[in-house]
């Protein structure tokens, strides 16, 4: 089987396990959550996305990995995690928590899309070896990301919802 079968078969499956975890044990938990608690436990997991710098460190990647897709995801994947620790520091000033939860949301699912098109348009499933000891990163942290970025964008939108309903004098049904 070639590297980019490999590739792509091992991000689907990491996409599947997520889905069938997050579905399971992580969504209705966050749903139950007021929306404030659900997006600070989204930002503490993406505070770990300055983990992406790993993509810069000679001798974790391999030699042959595109420079130009690593430091594209290392410094997106950091300024992501920067984002949301800022977000997570300033939890007692609620309009720049929002402001940050929504900016790293933004800035983290951009990264991640781009990295996708980037990666296909130069090849890199077919190299996936490349990645050496950060394989893991696209296999099982990516999938997460996405799908807590898309849950985060749900969330927001409800809650958005339910603040106009509010303030509009309608009842609220959660």
């Amino acid at each position: 089987m070639s590297p980019e079968i490999l590739f792509q078969t091992h991000l689907i499956f990491g996409y599947v396990a997520w889905l069938l975890c997050f579905g399971a044990y992580i969504w209705p938990r966050l749903k139950a959550m007021e929306h404030f608690e659900a997006q600070r436990a989204i930002a503490t997991l993406h505070s770990f996305r300055f983990f992406g710098l790993v993509f810069l460190l000679p001798g974790v990647v391999g030699p042959d990995l595109p420079a130009s897709f690593a430091v594209f995801a290392a410094t997106w994947d950091f300024s992501t995690g920067v984002l949301a620790m800022l977000a997570l520091l300033t939890v007692r000033i609620r309009p720049l928590f929002w402001l940050f939860v929504v900016a790293f949301n933004l800035v983290g699912f951009f990264d991640l899309i781009l990295n996708y098109y980037h990666a296909v348009q130069i090849g890199l499933p077919a190299k996936a070896g490349e990645f050496g000891a950060a394989y893991a990163i696209p296999i099982l942290f990516v999938p997460v990301l996405m799908i807590t970025h898309v849950a985060a964008f749900y969330l927001l939108m409800r809650s958005r919802t339910q603040v106009g309903r509010v303030l509009t004098g309608e009842a609220v049904v959660s």
